[in-house]
């Protein structure tokens, strides 16, 4: 593209300009100018546990296979979401997962010509416009930046980049996202644990630890969960769990508890199997609400649900993802769950790669 290369002749030297925090971005110092080349694009994924970073080539898909673009580099961090973080702490890490990406791949910003940073606690079009803010401070001005919910990268991931159908996230929070082929979108949950994410693994252990602490004190059944959870946490009494659950409240330090309560179901336990069900029935009316508002389904057509997330990956006997689509069928038929064979910061390089040629067609058919 002749756009691309007359930018290129000043990109360094804008990107020299502007200002780094700290030493993130002193590897580029010691590279040289970028080479004229078509560029990269970077993918993000950042969640509440942890935020990942892909980068590809701009380069057309091979038969309009979005799979056949190679991955350049990959680079993991910790948690990005803002409302978990601060505004700092989440701009700190995704700087630094971006900056660790191109340094592993030999390449600087003014490589970069598009990004697409999928994130949850993008909730509001202000959440959108503050983190466009942050990246705008990054990187070069001719650079497309994209902030999305990170389920739709999710849903990209299972569609190979078409946003069409619904997504399902549940791992350490939970949301169900959905967009019809003419853009209109729709989501359920994904407000966090206080605001009902009951089907998350959040929502699952905490409802596990207190059905311990009312075993213990007398307001609840009996239940293996008592002895299972307190080995695991090793700790010797239901009292101690108070301390241990204040000390550090957070999601994910919780949420690592879903495996005990799913070990405590398939040996039979009664409380934790309907915690469970309680469970399924809380993820499925997250997709069906999304459905329904969307019209994906009109009781006979076909429409994907991609399914993202520890709480739903088949690899036990108690199958809280294949619970959740048998019970998703029974209202829509022609649901065609897909478990993606990469992860959500490849469908965010996709989405990236997408929206860049989408808009560079549109300029070509303007001038």
């Amino acid at each position: 593209m002749k756009l691309e290369e007359k930018e290129e002749v000043t990109l360094d030297a804008v990107d020299m300009k502007r200002p780094r925090n700290g030493e993130i971005w002193d590897f580029e110092l010691d590279m040289p100018m970028a080479d004229g080349g078509a560029g990269v694009i970077l993918g993000l994924d950042g969640g509440t546990t942890s935020t990942v970073c892909i980068c590809m080539p701009l380069i057309p898909f091979s038969h309009s296979q979005p799979e056949s673009l190679p991955i350049l580099a990959r680079a993991v961090a910790g948690c990005s979401n803002h409302n978990s973080v601060g505004e700092t702490a989440a701009r700190e890490t995704l700087e630094q997962v971006m900056a660790d990406a191109l340094s592993k791949c030999g390449s600087k910003r003014s490589s970069v010509r598009a990004v697409c940073l999928a994130v949850s606690g993008v909730n509001h079009p202000t959440d959108q416009q503050r983190i466009l803010g942050w990246l705008r401070d990054i990187f070069p001005s001719n650079v497309r930046l994209y902030v999305q919910n990170d389920a739709v990268a999710a849903l990209a991931s299972g569609t190979m980049g078409k946003l069409h159908g619904c997504v399902l996230i549940a791992g350490t929070g939970t949301i169900a996202y959905g967009f019809t082929d003419d853009g209109k979108e729709a989501r359920a949950a994904g407000a966090g644990p206080v605001l009902g994410d009951w089907g998350s693994g959040y929502g699952i252990a905490a409802q596990a630890l207190t059905a311990v602490v009312k075993a213990h004190d007398g307001r609840g059944q009996d239940t293996m969960l008592t002895s299972s959870i307190l080995k695991t946490l090793g700790l010797s009494s239901a009292d101690e769990l108070i301390g241990w659950t204040y000390a550090d409240p957070s999601w994910a330090r919780i949420a690592a508890l879903v495996p005990v309560v799913v070990s405590c179901a398939e040996a039979g336990d009664e409380v934790a199997n309907k915690i469970l069900l309680d469970s399924v029935q809380e993820l499925a009316s997250s997709v069906k609400a999304v459905v329904e508002r969307l019209a994906l389904c009109d009781g006979k057509g076909a429409f994907p649900l991609v399914m993202v997330g520890g709480v739903l990956e088949a690899n036990r006997r108690w199958d809280i993802g294949k619970e959740v689509v048998n019970c998703i069928s029974k209202h829509f038929p022609g649901v065609l769950p897909i478990r993606p064979k990469v992860e959500p910061a490849v469908g965010a390089a996709w989405l990236a790669w997408n929206f860049f040629m989408k808009e560079c067609h549109r300029e070509i058919c303007r001038s």
